[in-house]
């Protein structure tokens, strides 16, 4: 039997290499992605009044990825719009925020918040008065109550307002999401909701209390 060449087999074997790099290249392509861990977000309750104008007071702010009008704060379960606003159920109209903390920190909403209330209304917000119109943020642990309660602090201490603020800091309990026709109500019904809004004179009112800190 004839021996092979030098030549020969440096060729045989530069090909055998080749074809061990195209098929583990294409095991490779056929292999899973690695899956990816899923973004870190939190959430925040707050109840400021009529929930569809703070969902769309939060909708504005950078980080913020989803808010959900609902009510809080009561003992009745799976509670209706009629009942929170009727009967006297302890229910606060609230929303829950959702955001990514990497964007927007916990601190940045509760200022937000504060800036576009009325924190110094014991009766409700604006135009409606009632138990579930009062002001409140509601906190999941220690941290977020003294956020909180440090930010009432100052507010009080700095004078910007002349009243006290009156707003609760309560410990969340379980948030009720409210009816589907409440949802992203302001952009469902512009109109409705750009007139209840300038009727029930909560941007004015929100002016003249906080005149440019509205926009701290």
């Amino acid at each position: 039997m004839r021996t092979p060449s030098a030549p020969t087999l440096t060729i045989a074997a530069g090909l055998a290499a080749m074809a061990l790099a195209f098929f583990s290249n294409a095991g490779a392509q056929n292999q899973p992605a690695p899956e990816t861990a899923p973004k870190r977000l939190s959430s925040a309750v707050f109840a400021g009044g009529c929930f569809w104008c703070v969902e769309s007071d939060f909708d504005k702010v950078e980080g913020v990825v989803d808010t959900v009008s609902g009510y809080t704060g009561g003992e009745l379960a799976n509670p209706t719009y009629k009942q929170v606003s009727h009967e006297h159920t302890g229910h606060y109209e609230a929303v829950k925020v959702t955001y990514d903390p990497d964007l927007v920190s916990y601190d940045t909403l509760v200022d937000y918040f504060f800036r576009h209330v009325d924190p110094t209304d014991p009766y409700g917000q604006f135009c409606d008065k009632g138990d579930s119109y009062r002001t409140a943020i509601f906190v999941g642990n220690e941290d977020e109550r003294a956020v909180a309660e440090t930010e009432i602090a100052e507010i009080d201490k700095s004078g910007v307002l002349k009243d006290p603020v009156v707003t609760r800091v309560v410990q969340a309990s379980t948030f009720w999401p409210a009816e589907d026709y409440h949802q992203n109500y302001y952009k469902k019904n512009p109109l409705k909701y750009r007139y209840y809004r300038t009727s029930c004179g909560r941007d004015k009112r929100v002016q003249t209390l906080w005149g440019d800190a509205t926009d701290h």
